[in-house]
C-alpha cells in the first residue's frame, strides 16, 4: 500500500509542476529511494521552505530501485536532479568523477541542523573521500543500517542462525529468500568462506569485503554457487512480506526492513527477529548530495537542513522503519524502551552517557556489533568483473533435477511432433489410394 501512496504522491507532485513558464528557481527535484520518506514530512517541506525564505517552492519526486540506475542518469547529465540518495559505494564513484556540488550551509536566519548528524558516520564516511573532496562537504548522512538474517522463530532458533552457516545448511533448502544485491551477495560469502580465520583474528571483515582479487571473486563465485539449491527466490523488496506470511524461514535483508516485517508480522501472530551473524557483516550508509547538474543548489540545501532537525528524521524513522544519522539527545529519549531486557552501548553513535540504553538493537546495534561489521567500498574497475560473476550465479539457476525435466518434456515433445508428421504423412497416402481408386 505505501507503494501505491507513494507512486500516487509521485504523479500529483509532477501534474504540479507541469507548469512550462513556472521558474526552475521555484522547483526542487528530489530523486529518492521507494518508501524512504515519511508523506507528509515531504508534502510539509514547501510551507517551512517559505517560513524560512519567503519563497515559494514545488517538488518534483521521484524513486529508484536500484544505485545504478540512478547513477546513470546523473553520469549521462541528461537529468537535473537537484538532490539524490545515493548508498557510500555510489557516492565514493560519484566522488571520483567529480559529479557532486559542495553542499551550502549559508541558512540565513534559519539554523544549521547539519551538525545533529553522529560524529561516528561521519567519520565513516570520510574514508570514501578522494584527493581534494571530503566526503562531509558533499554528502549528508541520511539512514543507516545493517546486513543480517530475518528469521521465523516457529520454525528457527537464535542458535541455528546466528552464523552465515545456515543459509549452506541443507536443512533449509527452499526455505531461504536473497536480497537480489550482488555486493551483500558477494560480501556474505566471502565472510563465510574465511569464518575460521576470523574467529582467529588473522583477517578482518573490512579487508575481506574490500577484497576483489581475482582469487576472492572465484572464492564467492564457488560458495554462492553451493548456496543456490537451499535459496526459494531473489528479491528485492517483496521478502519481508513473505516472510511476513510464513512463506519463507530466511531472509537476507537489510535491518530496516526488518524493522517493517518484525512489527507486520506481529499483527497476524507471526514471530520474526533479526540477527547479526557472529562472523560479521555489511553496515552501510545513505546520504543526501547535490549532483552536479542541479538547477536549485539553494533549495536542495536547505531540504537538507530540514531533514536533519530531530523531530522530522523521527517521523521519518517511524514511517520506514531504517534508523536516522541524526543522533541527539531527543531522538535518544525518543527511542528508549524501558520493557526491553537488553541493555546496548550506543556511546559510538549517540555519545559518553549512552553506554547503556534500552533501545531496539535491530536498528541500533551494539557496540559489539558495529566493530565486527564494516563498510564495503567502491569495487572500481573491478566491479565488471564482480557483475560478471553475479550474473554466472544468478544465470546457472538449473540444478540436475531441473535440467532433466527440461530434457524429457523436449524428449516428449520432439516423439510427438515426429509421430504426429507420420500420422499425417500415413493419412494423406491412404487419402491418396482412395482417389486412385475411385479414378478406377
Amino acid at each position: 500500500m505505501k507503494k501505491y501512496i507513494s507512486l500516487l504522491l509521485c504523479i500529483l507532485l509532477l501534474a504540479s509542476c507541469s507548469n512550462s513558464g513556472e521558474k526552475r528557481s521555484r522547483v526542487l527535484k528530489v530523486y529518492n529511494w521507494a518508501d524512504y520518506i515519511d508523506e507528509e514530512v515531504l508534502t510539509e517541506f514547501p510551507a517551512w521552505y517559505k517560513e524560512q525564505t519567503g519563497e515559494d517552492i514545488r517538488i518534483i519526486y521521484q524513486v529508484f530501485d536500484i544505485n545504478e540506475i540512478m547513477l546513470t542518469k546523473i553520469e549521462r547529465g541528461q537529468e537535473d536532479f537537484d538532490l539524490v540518495c545515493p548508498s557510500e559505494y555510489i557516492i565514493e564513484r560519484m566522488l571520483k568523477k567529480d559529479l557532486l556540488l559542495p553542499i551550502s550551509r549559508n541558512f540565513g536566519k534559519t539554523p544549521d541542523y547539519i551538525p545533529n548528524i553522529s560524529p561516528y558516520i561521519q567519520k565513516e564516511l570520510e574514508k570514501i573521500s578522494q584527493p581534494g573532496r571530503h566526503t562531509n562537504d558533499y554528502v549528508v548522512p541520511y539512514m543507516w543500517g545493517t546486513a543480517g538474517i530475518l528469521y521465523n522463530k516457529k520454525f528457527k532458533t537464535l542458535e541455528e542462525v546466528s552464523s552465515w552457516g545456515c543459509l549452506w545448511d541443507a536443512v533449509n533448502r527452499g526455505k531461504i529468500l536473497m536480497k537480489d544485491s550482488y555486493r551483500d551477495a558477494y560480501g556474505t560469502a566471502i565472510i563465510y568462506a574465511h569464518a575460521r580465520q576470523l574467529a582467529d583474528s588473522t583477517i578482518t571483515v573490512e579487508q575481506l569485503m574490500n577484497d576483489n582479487s581475482p582469487e576472492a571473486i572465484a572464492l564467492a563465485e564457488q560458495y554462492l554457487k553451493a548456496l543456490k539449491p537451499n535459496i526459494a527466490g531473489w528479491e528485492a523488496d517483496f521478502g519481508k512480506e513473505m516472510m511476513t506470511k510464513n512463506k519463507a524461514w530466511l531472509n537476507l535483508t537489510w535491518s530496516g526492513d526488518a524493522v517493517w516485517a518484525i512489527e507486520e508480522a506481529e499483527a497476524v501472530d507471526v514471530d520474526l527477529d533479526y540477527v547479526v551473524p557472529r562472523e560479521g557483516s555489511n553496515i552501510w550508509y545513505d546520504g543526501w548530495a547535490i549532483p552536479k547538474y542541479a538547477r536549485n543548489v539553494k533549495a536542495a540545501s536547505y531540504f537538507i537542513n530540514y531533514l536533519c532537525q530531530p523531530d522530522i528524521a523521527l517521523r521519518n524513522m517511524d514511517a520506514i522503519g531504517y534508523v536516522s544519522a541524526v543522533a541527539t539527545p531527543e531522538i535518544m529519549e525518543a527511542k528508549i524502551d524501558t520493557t526491553l531486557e537488553q541493555f546496548s552501548d550506543l556511546s559510538y553513535f549517540f555519545g559518553p552517557g549512552a553506554d547503556s540504553v534500552q533501545i531496539n538493537p535491530i536498528q541500533y546495534p551494539d557496540r559489539k556489533v558495529v566493530e565486527r561489521c564494516a563498510m564495503i567500498r567502491d569495487f572500481g574497475d573491478r566491479t565488471e568483473l564482480v557483475l560478471e560473476m553475479w550474473s554466472r550465479v544468478k544465470g546457472d539457476n538449473l540444478n540436475t533435477g531441473i535440467v532433466l525435466l527440461i530434457f524429457a518434456v523436449f524428449g516428449i515433445l520432439f516423439v510427438w511432433i515426429v509421430w504426429k508428421r507420420i500420422s499425417i504423412y500415413k493419412q494423406k497416402k491412404r487419402h491418396h489410394r482412395r482417389r486412385r481408386r475411385i479414378r478406377r
